[in-house]
């Protein structure tokens, strides 16, 4: 479930970045400053691989555990790497995925 929370929160963020809301604010001196929209995009594509991993979790596919964990970690990173344009949203979503993490792997031990 904390998947498909994930993935909606970095689809509704790409949403924002595409539409270049106002929303965010645009670092001058970072070095991963993209555009705006390029962001969106990436946001978009993580949310929706976010989304699918998370419902072939639900429905207990045998591949729904590693591509679930595979694309929290690019999504921990995607956030990570967005934190100047908006830190609290990113790190809320960092955190989040954190438990995503946390609980999958925890999943795979047991």
């Amino acid at each position: 479930m904390p998947l498909l929370l994930s993935g909606v929160l970095s689809i509704l963020q790409g949403i924002a970045g595409i539409a270049k809301d106002r929303l965010f604010g645009v670092p001058r001196h970072y070095e991963y400053r993209f555009d705006l929209t390029s962001w969106g995009w990436i946001h978009l594509v993580v949310g929706v691989a976010l989304v699918i991993a998370g419902a072939a979790l639900l429905r207990a596919v045998s591949w729904g555990r590693a591509a679930g964990l595979t694309i929290a970690a690019i999504s921990l990173v995607t956030q990570f790497m967005f934190i100047p344009y908006y830190p609290l949203w990113s790190i809320s979503v960092m955190t989040l995925d954190l438990i995503i993490l946390w609980g999958l792997a925890r999943l795979a031990t047991t």
